[in-house]
């Protein structure tokens, strides 16, 4: 105790409410004589009146009444127990106190009854305890042990009910009816204060409920298990729910194994294997304080003797006290500061705080009490004085950490006595200080602060200095997710780190902890993750949106086959560790690539990971290696998949990374699809040849359209594509054993070519495929014979089919994925298509009228969505396209199905100046790159009302890689309106100004669109 903190009763702080209390007593004293009409109801009022007029006992009314309106509602409520209290003492009237607690429930068979008789000793204890404890009458010890006695006794009457109820149901068997503990099998743990018997004045309970599975008799094994989760549940509820007469202890039984996972009671085999494989650090610490207080004594003490080897390790191998370590350095002390606020401060878990003692108690009996039996004690001040004695904690520690244990502990009390209210916290105001120091006997609100701060500093040096070379994992402040609380100082430290939902973190990381993914289920693996959780949950706080990175990081966990192997990397490769974080929290797409493989780490780690991409000729052998292992075709469609999406996640890395862009990412992967189509379309063919054979003399091609035509992917363009075949004239039909004629043949061919890149397997989808570019649309058949592709082109076809054909190419034909002559023949068919006379004024009208149809459509005024704002991707695509069209008859050499090339090739032409095109193939590099970083890190179209820093800054880096990253984004979106604004001046004068002079055309026929 402070030398300045007063032993006699405190003052009132409030007079007035000390006055009301005198009141109340006096009147329930007259009420007593006047309900009783005896001479019994007669004594107790002269007694209480006697008592109230007393120096002694005013001054206990007004120290009650005057600082805690809860204990002055009960001083007043119980007078014939306070008179007995007084002339009886403490120590003796509590006693009779549990002897007939105990008597009244023995027998009781009525669960209401027995609710009402708990709850009436509950309240009858806390004032007896708090007015000792207010007095000073009883130490510590004494105050802590009896609330612990209290609740002790209260849970082991009601589990004895409970059991003579199951009895009663016949689901259980007891051997001994008038003892129902015994050899019941029943198993209730206190746990934490209330196992130690340091219970606090207002705490919760934490108790554990298992039953031995080897000890119980039922006559119904099938619901052993119901049985005792009825029992459990049950005995939540006696203890718990209040009533007019209150509530005894608000009960928690989560410190059971894995509470998220498992019910409310569990059997001692589970928890034995939980234990045994997946038990924590922590849960060991929680176990030094585990007793048995209720059910089967013997049962319980076998369970505990079985938990010893888990609980005291008499090997400590380097990772488990890397372990213990790091625990700690998640709290982190932060030593050396003390901008403690005495205002709010949380006097448990706050720095300096009762935890902080407890915890260096702890961490000590897990290190040392393997092999030292003397230091396996569970309350916390004889512990230390255990671990003093085998030369473990210096003398002087001990004794200041006891001083500052007591007095925090006293000032707890203080606080929860006031109102009840099971809180650590000072009060956050001037006034509640105040209140709360004159409560402690000061007289001086400021002494209190001063002894405060200085216990809370001795606390806070003596538990720095416990782990002091041990460097610190922690950034901000406090990550903790030991125990079943969320931690106040890990929620403040994970909402300032920018995560919305702290909770959902904590639950989310807790979940890793206890082991239920396989990457987490061993004891080095979450050693391992104990180190780096403050390191990744930095990293993911980084990105736009943290909660939904983790989110991804912990399906990312989920899936992983194990952990170990992968946790060590990320520990001796930070940067691996940065990357997949920002992979899980710019990159959708990568994010679920890398779930599905998480094996694409390795990869990362070669040191040519980051090399530049290669291109087709170094994709192919690469790509034949990957798939000559197959057995078969659905091998092959395994493996193609699995080798695409692994090298699109190595291109999306590279965007990421700033080491390529999506405009120079666009060959790359559309090599890709190159490489993979054609292979697939000759697998589909071998596999289709062997049920319908071939068509004698028959050929087919696989046309690239769109962005794959224009060797411009994304990573996550879908393909556009068109099969053409041609077929000797008088050909009937294929000649398998189920022939197909020409025509159902190639279209069938063709669905099973689709099927094999679209069918969503364990790694996904190759790509999904558009054929709406067919002749005809969808309908038309899926596959078209050359001479009426020919045809359609030449009669039948729209000016915007022909905009399309200016991005046409065979793929493959000359690789095995189909007939090179026909494939040159579709070349040439489609080149006389684009090189035919036009009618100059239909082209340009076409050409207008599509790109108004497009934007009543698709028109938007965000620049950001770089396809469809005015001057983006399709304005300048139609103005290449228009070029193409209008003067590829004249000027056969400007085709190309590169769009910038065309437009290049135009200006070479005359016909375009030369720095409308330098200016309109700058923008189009521009749009390419942005959508190609946009598509990683977004749906694809950016809200400009929602981009973060991070965002902000890999846009920049994306659009302007040659300059300093954008440190507005509001100057940076002005500046790309800008250049959408001059790109859509050129489409307006090279196409919609000189159409709108045009005169109307003849008919008024619109272009189908696909």
């Amino acid at each position: 105790m402070a030398a300045t903190m007063t032993t006699t009763l405190p003052k009132p702080f409030d007079t007035a409410l000390a006055e009301r209390g005198l009141e109340r007593w006096r009147a329930e004293a007259a009420n007593a004589a006047d309900n009783d009409g005896d001479s019994t109801g007669d004594a107790l009022r002269a007694w209480a009146e006697a008592y109230a007029d007393s120096a002694e006992g005013r001054a206990l009314i007004d120290a009650v009444c005057g600082n805690s309106p809860y204990l002055g509602q009960i001083l007043t409520r119980e007078l014939p127990f306070v008179r007995e209290m007084v002339t009886r003492g403490y120590d003796d009237a509590f006693a009779t106190l549990l002897r007939r607690l105990e008597a009244d429930c023995a027998e009781e068979r009525n669960i209401d009854r027995l609710m009402t008789a708990l709850r009436i000793a509950k309240r009858r204890a806390a004032l007896l305890i708090a007015i000792a404890d207010i007095t000073g009458a009883w130490e510590l010890e004494a105050v802590t042990g009896a609330l612990s006695d209290i609740a002790e006794t209260s849970v082991r009457m009601a589990a004895n009910h409970l059991l003579r109820r199951a009895a009663e149901a016949g689901t259980l068997t007891l051997p001994e009816p008038q003892r129902p503990w015994v050899g019941s099998g029943l198993i209730v743990l206190g746990m934490g204060k209330l196992g130690a018997r340091e219970l606090n004045y207002s705490s919760d309970i934490d108790l554990i409920v298992l039953y031995d599975d080897a000890v119980v008799q039922t006559p119904q094994p099938d619901n052993l298990a119901r049985t005792f989760i009825r029992i459990a549940r049950d005995l939540v509820r006696i203890m718990d729910e209040r009533t007019k007469d209150g509530y005894v202890f608000r009960t928690d039984l989560r410190l059971r194994p894995d509470p998220g996972a498992t019910p409310l009671a569990v059997s001692v085999s589970a928890a034995e294997i939980y234990y045994g494989s997946v038990g924590q650090n922590w849960e060991r610490a929680a176990m030094i304080k585990a007793r048995p207080i209720a059910g089967d004594p013997e049962a319980g003490a076998h369970f505990l003797r079985f938990l010893e080897p888990f609980v005291w390790r008499r090997h400590l191998d380097f990772a488990a006290i890397q372990d213990i370590h790091s625990i700690k350095r998640q709290i982190n002390a932060h030593k050396g500061h003390r901008e403690v606020t005495v205002n709010g401060h949380d006097i448990k878990v706050g720095r300096g705080g009762i935890r902080e003692i407890e915890f260096f108690a702890q961490t000590q009996q897990l290190i040392f009490g393997g092999r030292d039996i003397r230091v396996r004690i569970a309350p916390t001040l004889l512990a230390n004085k255990a671990l003093c004695a085998v030369g473990r904690v210096p003398e002087a520690a001990v004794e200041e950490l006891e001083e500052a244990y007591r007095f925090l502990r006293r000032v707890e009390h203080r606080i929860q006595m006031t109102d009840d209210r099971q809180t650590h916290q000072i009060p956050a105001d001037d006034e509640g200080v105040a209140h709360l120091a004159t409560f402690l006997g000061y007289a001086q609100a400021e002494d209190f602060r001063a002894d405060l701060l200085a216990q809370l500093g001795r606390v806070e040096d003596r538990y720095a200095e416990l782990f002091e070379e041990a460097p610190s994992l922690s950034g901000p402040g406090n990550l903790v997710f030991t125990g079943t609380d969320d931690d106040p100082g890990t929620v403040k430290t994970l909402a300032g780190m920018g995560y919305r939902d702290p909770s959902r973190v904590i639950a989310v990381v807790s979940t890793w902890h206890r082991g239920r993914y396989r990457s987490t289920r061993s004891g080095r693996a979450r050693e391992l993750l104990t180190e780096l959780v403050p390191a990744m949950l930095n990293e993911l706080a980084k990105t736009p949106a943290p909660d939904d990175a983790l989110v991804k990081f912990d399906s990312f966990l989920e899936r992983l086959p194990a952990g170990v192997g992968l946790f060590s990397l990320f520990i001796a490769n930070p940067w691996l560790l940065a990357l997949v974080a920002e992979i899980m929290g710019t990159a959708p797409q990568l994010a679920e690539t890398l779930s599905r493989n998480p094996s694409l780490l390795d990869a990362v780690l070669s040191p040519d990971f980051f090399d530049p991409l290669p291109d087709a000729a170094g994709l192919t052998p690469e790509y034949q290696r990957f798939i000559a292992g197959a057995h078969n075709f659905e091998d092959v469609l395994t493996l193609s998949r699995r080798w695409t999406n692994d090298q699109r996640f190595r291109a999306g890395a590279h965007i990421l990374r700033g080491i390529t862009d999506g405009d120079r990412c666009g060959p790359f992967l559309a090599d890709l699809a190159d490489v993979v189509v054609p292979e697939l379309a000759a697998r589909v063919e071998e596999e289709f040849a062997a049920r319908h054979g071939r068509i004698p003399g028959g050929a087919w091609v696989v046309v690239a359209m769109g962005k794959l035509g224009s060797r411009q992917l994304t990573i996550t363009s879908d393909i556009d594509l068109i099969v053409v075949y041609e077929v000797p004239p008088g050909t009937r039909q294929s000649d398998g054993a189920k022939p197909l004629a020409p025509n159902e043949y190639y279209i069938k061919l063709t669905q099973r070519l689709t099927n094999a890149i679209t069918a969503p397997m364990a790694d996904g989808r190759l790509y999904e495929v558009d054929m709406r570019l067919r002749p005809s649309g969808n309908a038309g058949p899926l596959a078209t014979a050359l001479d009426a592709f020919t045809a359609y082109q030449a009669k039948d076809a729209w000016t915007w089919e022909h905009m399309a054909l200016t991005r046409a190419r065979v793929i493959g034909s000359d690789s095995g994925g189909g007939d090179p002559a026909l494939g040159h023949k579709v070349e040439s068919a489609i080149r006389g298509v684009l090189t035919g006379p036009r009618d100059p004024a239909k082209v340009l009208r076409d050409v207008a009228d599509m790109r108004r149809r497009i934007d009543k459509e698709f028109g938007t005024t965000n620049p950001w969505n770089v396809k469809y704002a005015r001057g983006g991707l399709i304005d300048i695509e139609f103005t290449a396209q228009y070029l193409q069209l209008r003067h590829g008859h004249a000027h056969p050499d400007i085709l190309s199905i590169a769009t910038s090339r065309a437009l290049l090739n135009a200006a070479a032409a005359g016909l375009l100046a030369p720095k409308v095109a330098e200016e309109l193939v700058a923008t189009l590099k521009l749009w390419r790159r942005v959508q190609g970083f946009l598509r990683l890190t977004t749906d694809g179209v950016l809200d400009p009302q929602q981009v973060s820093p991070t965002l902000r800054e890999g846009l920049s880096r994306a659009a302007f890689p040659d300059e300093e990253p954008a440190v507005d984004f509001a100057a940076l979106d002005s500046r790309i309106r800008d250049i959408a604004a001059r790109a859509h001046r050129h489409f307006v004068a090279l196409v919609e100004e000189p159409a709108s002079r045009l005169p109307p055309p003849e008919t008024n026929e619109e272009a189908r669109l696909p």
